[in-house]
């Protein structure tokens, strides 16, 4: 078996309307939302699948470098190819290697998770995942919508200033009871110029939040200080979580050596591919912490980040981030019909969970059509406006690739 091809097709969901979100230290603007499939083809007619890093250097990187290297060869060797390049063009790699496992499973009739290291259950607990920049009553409004979506947690991001913060809290914790998770990623607090909170602010609503039992803290401080993660978890306030901003393998294995959080989040599909997953999660079950997944894609990436996850323990790899989307009525962030339709048929969940399908390769087909109906529009797909001092930023692609400075407000 011979590779013959290996395509990169960037698609675009351009939102009804700009959202416009206000926050504590500016405003985000959302205009559209973006995803990739790659697909890896052999001279036998099968063709595997991947999600991609969603930006337009990832797609180059695969036209220029990475179908040029892959061509010819045999993707049952997938794990012995012997890639060279640098960080940035690696990861993208890392994600076209999950079509050539898919491609490989096809091929040997059986499920990816079982080429990967084999499956050791059948599901993985899911949290519903939303709540972006709305009054505190709204979000407990879709905190107690999303449970009763059948989700056991909802991950929520905080940016009112810390009163109305801790108030959010409060509010979501009184709408869903006390059964249901409540995350809270934070990242924003760091991240609005002047206004970022400081690591005191961040200590006393943590100290504050803690009352109200959250699952997790994250992000709450500036990812690459792992010294100020440390002193922040010291404090056992509450469970903090961090990853999906590290950079690089020797940033996770710092992470989780020194012991600077309690769960440990990688993006399969941004941050370096199944192999490197493996790697982290053997880390960190030798630390005796918890893997919980960034996915905040489509149903494509929740699936291959699945197949991955099931091949450990739920006490090492325990929670599957599945962003929630107001597609078909339902409570979520916006519209992204893509997210839903590039898979043939919906995911399986029972009892909150997501049951991981054991057919061939991925085990849900790819529905191309996906390609055609989302043309590709270049640029980035979001905005900030910080207020003090004036900038705005913009984001390409996933949250795991650092924003990049567009204009400076006059």
């Amino acid at each position: 078996m011979k590779i013959t091809e290996v395509e990169a097709a960037l698609m675009s969901y351009p939102l009804p309307e700009p959202m416009l979100l206000h926050f504590w230290g500016g405003e985000r603007t959302i205009i559209k939302r973006d995803a990739m499939l790659i697909r890896v083809k052999a001279d036998n007619g099968l063709i595997g699948y991947a999600p991609g890093p969603a930006h337009e250097r990832a797609g180059n990187e695969i036209r220029d470098t990475i179908r040029p290297f892959l061509l010819g060869k045999d993707p049952r060797a997938w794990s012995k190819l012997d890639f060279k390049g640098d960080r940035e063009i690696t990861k993208t790699y890392r994600a076209v290697e999950i079509a050539l496992v898919d491609l490989t499973a096809k091929f040997d009739g059986v499920a990816l998770s079982e080429i990967i290291g084999g499956r050791k259950r059948d599901r993985i607990k899911l949290y519903g995942s939303a709540g972006m920049y709305m009054s505190p009553a709204g979000f407990a409004e879709e905190a107690a919508a999303i449970a009763e979506l059948g989700f056991p947690a909802y991950k929520m991001r905080p940016a009112l200033g810390p009163e109305q913060d801790l108030e959010t809290v409060v509010l979501m914790r009184e709408a869903v009871g006390p059964d249901i998770g409540l995350m809270i990623d934070a990242h924003s607090w760091w991240r609005m110029g002047a206004k970022s909170y400081s690591p005191e602010t961040v200590a006393r609503l943590a100290r504050s939040m803690a009352e109200f039992n959250p699952a997790w803290l994250e992000e709450p401080l500036p990812p690459d200080d792992h010294a100020a993660y440390r002193k922040l978890r010291a404090s056992k306030l509450l469970p903090i979580a961090s990853g999906e901003h590290e950079p690089d393998e020797a940033g996770f294995m710092d992470l989780i050596g020194s012991a600077a959080a309690d769960y440990i989040q990688m993006d399969v599909c941004c941050q370096g591919g199944f192999a490197m997953g493996q790697r982290i999660f053997d880390a960190v079950a030798i630390k005796g912490l918890r893997f919980a997944f960034h996915s905040w894609g489509t149903t494509l990436e929740v699936l291959a980040a699945a197949h991955l996850g099931i091949c450990w323990p739920g006490h090492v790899v325990e929670w599957l981030e599945y962003p929630c989307y107001s597609n078909s009525g339902r409570p979520g962030m916006y519209p992204f019909p893509l997210a839903d339709e590039i898979l043939s048929e919906p995911l399986a969940f029972e009892n909150g969970d997501l049951i991981v399908p054991n057919g061939p390769g991925l085990g849900i087909e790819i529905d191309e059509g996906v390609i055609q109906k989302y043309p590709f529009i270049p640029g980035p797909w979001s905005f900030f406006k910080i207020a003090s001092p004036p900038e705005t930023v913009a984001v390409t692609g996933d949250h795991s690739v650092k924003w990049i400075t567009q204009t400076s407000a006059g």
